[in-house]
């Protein structure tokens, strides 16, 4: 990159450069991957960082993507400009399975809900737009967390005490590890009345150009209705809608 960049150019280079990366990074790192000056990268990440756009470290002049970024994140995804076809997607998706359906990305430990469509059935979950739930106790939150970066993932589960909420949730960090490894070598989620006692679900990753995993579509039901192992044959459906929000999203 040119030192003689403009300097709205110079501070997005920064952002994606530090959205780029599963950890925090510093200031000489920067740097070298941009090829700008260190003075030039420090004037830089004061003012995005005065701006709230990234947080440095407590203990280290290390920096990561901050509140008002990732709010910024949510609000593109949630944009009336991409609304109306991801609906319709989700729309075309509950039809066929006959289930409510979502899509979710991941804050820190939160999964939050950017879309849902709910099913025709009188008993069905209802959740608001941008709700929150723990990642660790949902099938969309478990799919996001199991395709971190293993270290990223190690130090975020032990950022706060998991929450059990019901008796089938798993609270117990290297219970969790292990059932996320098996996730992401599955490509799906499943909960089992992990969140919801009689709620049961699956979700899928939606894969960015570069493979990266953004976020996620989801089912849930009552296990009156629908058990655990039909939720499963449910994948290949969530997929190829999956597949279909990615393209709208990064055509």
């Amino acid at each position: 990159m040119p030192n003689k960049s403009p300097a709205v150019e110079r501070a997005l280079a920064v952002l994606e450069a530090i959205a780029d990366q599963e950890q925090a990074v510093g200031p000489p790192y920067l740097a070298t991957r941009l090829g700008l000056p260190r003075q030039t990268v420090h004037r830089v990440l004061r003012n995005v960082g005065g701006a709230g756009l990234v947080v440095r470290g407590p203990n280290r002049e290390r920096y990561s993507i901050g509140p008002r970024l990732s709010a910024l994140a949510f609000r593109i995804l949630r944009s009336h400009n991409q609304a109306a076809p991801i609906r319709s997607i989700l729309q075309e998706l509950v039809e066929d399975i006959g289930e409510t359906c979502n899509i979710g990305v991941l804050d820190a430990l939160d999964y939050v809900y950017l879309q849902r469509v709910e099913c025709q059935w009188p008993l069905r979950l209802h959740l608001e737009l941008g709700s929150r739930t723990g990642a660790h106790c949902v099938s969309g939150g478990k799919v996001l967390l199991a395709h971190l970066d293993p270290s990223e993932r190690h130090r975020l589960l032990r950022s706060r005490k998991l929450k059990r909420v019901t008796a089938r949730t798993v609270t117990h960090v290297g219970k969790l590890e292990a059932q996320l490894v098996k996730i992401r070598a599955a490509g799906f989620a499943l909960n089992n009345q992990e969140r919801l006692a009689g709620i049961v679900g699956a979700a899928v990753p939606v894969f960015g150009p570069d493979g990266q995993v953004l976020a996620a579509v989801g089912m849930q039901s009552p296990i009156s209705r629908l058990t655990l192992k039909a939720c499963r044959r449910h994948v290949p459906r969530l997929r190829q809608a999956a597949e279909q929000i990615a393209r709208v999203w990064f055509a």
